[in-house]
């Protein structure tokens, strides 16, 4: 009697608790339907890419969307057949030093505006925000003549030298972010003896790191994604190419292998997708803790 007592009593607590879990997964699906059917929206590409890249040539122009067979060897085509070592070294020596010289000139830019005050201070701001408002293509042509006249156009140096002298959507991140540290800290370092250089590189610097982050990764995307750029400068010169240009002519050459192109194309996004990952928190944080305080 004792044992067919205890069993109903355990099956219907068993019952009871896969109903508990089964209400808690549901509850947290509907607090989280939006964010699920986002997330569904940005990976489903990633995955119609990935599933196309590994397809054969017959295959990827049907419409079945699981590969029959899975062909790895279209990776080692792309290579084959093209010149991606290349690019990626073209594109990372560009998006490397772009981003490497937009540091170097940006944030003192960004300091002296955020902590010193001196005439035209205002001037000079709003001067950085209207060339955050200014379209590239309005000035793609004198500044073009000017590297022509310096004869290097047909190479990736006149997209890497001018952030030599600082990009306005950086200093306007950095600059929103530095005013929000307390000039105390400042004060402290001046009374310590630090001049203006060590109080920046000492103080500052190690306090604002995730802004700076955000604003090397955003400049290190826009250059791997570059489009327009060189295109316009290293025009037939293939050798001087990036990824994104590569990646264009590769496609108009394979245009009915749609398989090598979505190859192509993943190994491209490879590298973006890796640095994001490792970089995330700190790129959030900095967007994040960079507000619009004047």
């Amino acid at each position: 009697m004792t044992a067919l007592a205890t069993g109903p009593a355990a099956t219907a607590a068993r019952r009871t608790g896969a109903r508990v879990r089964v209400r808690r997964v549901l509850y947290w699906i509907a607090s989280h339907a939006v964010a699920v059917a986002l997330s569904l929206m940005f990976l489903g590409p990633l995955v119609f890419v990935a599933l196309t890249a590994l397809m054969t040539d017959e295959q990827a122009l049907t419409s079945s969307l699981w590969p029959t067979s899975w062909n790895w060897d279209n990776f080692a085509k792309v290579f084959a057949r093209s010149h991606l070592l290349t690019w990626l070294g073209n594109t990372f020596m560009y998006a490397g030093l772009a981003t490497l010289f937009m540091l170097l000139s940006s944030i003192p830019a960004a300091y002296a505006m955020a902590r010193f005050r001196f005439r035209g201070r205002k001037l000079a701001f709003f001067a950085v925000i209207t060339m955050m408002m200014l379209p590239p293509q309005v000035v793609a042509v004198p500044i073009y003549l000017l590297w022509a006249r310096l004869d290097l156009t047909g190479t990736l140096w006149p997209l890497i030298l001018p952030m030599l002298f600082g990009d306005a959507f950086s200093i306007f991140l950095l600059r929103q972010f530095l005013v929000t540290i307390p000039k105390e800290y400042s004060e402290a370092a001046r009374v310590d003896g630090c001049s203006d250089l060590k109080t920046l590189v000492s103080v500052i610097l190690p306090m604002a790191r995730p802004a700076i982050a955000a604003v090397a990764l955003f400049q290190f995307f826009y250059c791997w994604n570059d489009y327009y750029g060189p295109l316009l400068y290293t025009q037939i010169k293939e050798e001087n190419w990036t990824l994104s240009l590569g990646l264009a002519s590769f496609r108009a050459l394979h245009s009915v292998q749609w398989n090598l192109t979505m190859a192509a194309t993943l190994l491209v996004m490879a590298p973006v997708i890796i640095v994001f990952f490792f970089a995330q928190r700190v790129f959030i944080e900095g967007v994040t803790l960079t507000g619009v305080k004047g």
